[in-house]
């Protein structure tokens, strides 16, 4: 089947290609949010029927309804931001958040102005990794947050009103109340694009932002190993059935290269997010590798894109970075 979906990738996106099945000789492809081309249909179903056992290949377009709002639902108003791009993960512990502050800020060497917020409200991490620990919000007013501003990003976390070690034991209207309140009520200025640091899992929160904010798409960060793939597949599948466009998957922690021999070593799997990715028919964004300097960098409050811009690893951020600009 892969081989059938690499050939109708050739006519047409590989986002819109919903399914490609083979019922005893008959290839069905079907297609999602894809412009009818009757030319291009024409020419995928030559090339299927010269495959040897093929007797018959049919081209389906489709069209996804969004799903309705309730009418007591209305959208959250953040003044000044052009693109909203949410970084999510089907389970904790893949590297969600340090991906999340490290594209901010590749975003913002490649010449975005750029913000970053956290909606991790269980486990905000963004004072830590952008050296604002400890320090309360500015508010000139009263009314209005002023955000930080670090290593030329804005940011603001549920993180900077409470103790590092005081956990939020809210049900999830608390919860999304107070990233409401922080989201609207912060002078955010002109920004090109906002990165939300997403809370891991498929749960309230993030279908209550996803209904309430106006993504312009989703980041998804798994590490290769099979249990984080299965929830990275749940969480686009959540995604996609509340109307998200998914803008592709980064695999964090991808390999491991000794500092002494140079040789890598691919401790949770190879490859094993770009192939899910390939299957599920969605761009994959890149590889991130298991670097000791990630990680030592974000719990000293200094990312590894502004601590070492010219490492492998800030380059393979900016290249990420640079994808998603194009999908935007």
């Amino acid at each position: 089947m892969e081989n059938i979906a690499r050939i109708a990738q050739k006519y047409f996106a590989p986002e819109s290609i919903k399914s490609a099945q083979n019922f005893n000789g008959h290839i069905i492809i079907t297609l999602e949010n894809e412009e009818e081309n009757a030319s291009k249909a024409d020419a995928l179903k030559a090339e299927l029927l010269g495959l040897e056992n093929i007797q018959k290949a049919s081209v389906i377009f489709t069209k996804k309804k969004a799903p309705q709002l309730s009418p007591d639902i209305e959208k959250w108003k953040i003044k000044g931001i052009k693109h909203i791009i949410g970084v999510a993960s089907g389970k904790g512990g893949v590297g969600k958040s340090t991906t999340a502050v490290n594209l901010a800020l590749a975003l913002a060497d490649l010449g975005k102005k750029v913000a970053i917020f956290d909606a991790d409200i269980y486990g905000p991490s963004l004072p830590t990794m952008l050296s604002f620990e400890n320090t309360p919000p500015t508010s000139y007013d009263g009314k209005i947050f002023e955000p930080f501003e670090n290593f030329g990003i804005k940011a603001m976390s549920i993180g900077s009103l409470i103790d590092r070690d005081t956990p939020l034991i809210w049900r999830g209207s608390k919860a999304c109340g107070a990233i409401e309140q922080m989201l609207t009520e912060t002078n955010w200025g002109e920004i090109d694009v906002m990165v939300i640091d997403m809370p891991p899992g498929t749960g309230d929160i993030q279908i209550t932002l996803s209904q309430r904010l106006d993504f312009d798409g989703i980041v998804i960060v798994s590490t290769p190993q099979d249990i984080a793939l299965i929830d990275a597949v749940k969480g686009v599948n959540m995604f996609e059935k509340i109307n998200v466009k998914i803008l592709g998957i980064v695999q964090n922690m991808a390999y491991y290269i000794c500092p002494h021999c140079g040789q890598k070593s691919y401790i949770f799997g190879q490859n094993g997010a770009r192939q899910t990715a390939q299957k599920m028919a969605i761009r994959f964004l890149g590889d991130i590798p298991l670097e000791q300097s990630i990680r030592t960098f974000s719990d000293e409050g200094t990312p590894i894109v502004a601590a070492l811009p010219d490492s492998q690893s800030a380059k393979s951020y900016r290249q990420i970075g640079a994808k998603i600009l194009q999908n935007l």
